[in-house]
């Protein structure tokens, strides 16, 4: 790995704040090149007084702030922006928000977004997938901490050790839980070929499923087959195997009735099983939905939809009817190994 990267922006001199309200680091502040040690330059859209305090961040450097409609032209003209922080997204008009986005993919820059969940879908899909994001919702410091690592980390390719705090546990714990939740899919799949995007052993199925999309099928069995008229429709079996997977979270949800929530959080399979229920169910799952089923904050619960869509367990999927949402949907290869889990229990 070089180095070095090479930039053109000299940040050395510029202070969080140095630059007013509606203020950025000129783009005639341009200069020779800085070391990939170097704070990244981070540009704050939105109000000077909403800029939270990232003190304890050293890696991230604050250029400015600047209002939403003079955001864009500032991105495009500057070669050296690293972050984006967008605060209070929802007030952002869909035009200009499209501006902003476009000319961050331009830039290569990552995003943060900052909105709320009553608007969170109608933002999501107004955001490009190819971008990297992290969206805050209500969040508490250590969240705007770890969204910051991580917009660094992903666009730098490592993660600087910061003393081990809170913010890096909590990381850690996420990758952590994400590893044993692919263990298990893999271990439910078996051997058979791998899916994209996943660790070894999580597998799709072999056989060709293109007459029955949309649908879930079980692996072939050996047994007698019985007459037509007691053979249930398969539409009444999904049906039955949607009614057990809604009481397993019923149950689940149970249990913080009498032990404190965080004991048992587990976001993934939480929504793992609220997809699975769905798509029996032939009802799609808005993000907003999809983040309160997984009962946890909502920006962890983001975090989660994030890491397992880029694991290839999640699929972000277009609202044909409305160009304002999107819907997030199980890949094959998890489905299929949720029916066989529910099939060993049932047998």
């Amino acid at each position: 790995m070089m180095g070095q990267v090479m930039r053109t922006l000299d940040t050395s001199a510029i202070a969080p704040g140095a630059f007013g309200a509606g203020q950025a680091a000129p783009p005639e502040t341009i200069g020779g090149p800085i070391p990939d040690g170097v704070a990244s330059p981070l540009l704050f859209v939105g109000s000077e007084a909403d800029w939270p305090d990232t003190a304890p961040l050293a890696e991230v450097r604050l250029v400015g702030t600047l209002p939403p409609l003079r955001a864009a032209d500032y991105i495009r003209r500057t070669a050296t922006l690293d972050i984006i922080w967008l605060a209070a997204a929802e007030t952002i008009e869909g035009e200009t928000l499209g501006d902003i986005c476009a000319a961050a993919g331009e830039r290569g820059c990552n995003l943060i977004c900052e909105t709320t969940l009553v608007a969170l879908d109608r933002v999501a899909a107004a955001i490009p997938a190819a971008l990297d994001v992290q969206f805050l919702v209500e969040p508490d410091p250590t969240d705007r901490l770890v969204a910051l690592a991580v917009a660094r980390r992903t666009r730098h390719g490592i993660l600087h050790d910061i003393a081990r705090d809170d913010a890096m546990e909590r990381i850690d714990r996420l990758q952590e839980e994400v590893a044993r939740i692919s263990r298990l899919l893999g271990d439910l799949a078996g051997q058979r070929g791998g899916l994209p995007g996943t660790p070894m052993g999580f597998a799709s199925r072999a056989e060709d499923l293109t007459d029955y999309a949309g649908q879930v099928r079980a692996p072939a069995r050996d047994f007698a087959a019985m007459p037509r008229s007691f053979i249930p429709e398969e539409r009444t079996l999904d049906r039955q195997r949607a009614k057990a997977v809604r009481r397993m979270l019923r149950q689940r949800r149970m249990r913080e009735q009498y032990f404190p929530a965080d004991l048992f959080a587990d976001p993934a399979w939480d929504m793992l099983l609220d997809l699975y229920a769905a798509r029996l169910e032939r009802q799609p799952v808005s993000v907003s939905s999809l983040c309160i089923a997984a009962a946890v904050p909502a920006t962890t619960a983001l975090r989660w939809i994030k890491t397992m869509t880029d694991a290839g367990l999640f699929l972000r999927e277009d609202d044909p009817h409305d160009g304002r949402r999107i819907f997030i949907a199980l890949a094959e290869g998890a489905s299929d190994a949720l029916a066989r889990y529910f099939e060993a229990l049932e047998e």
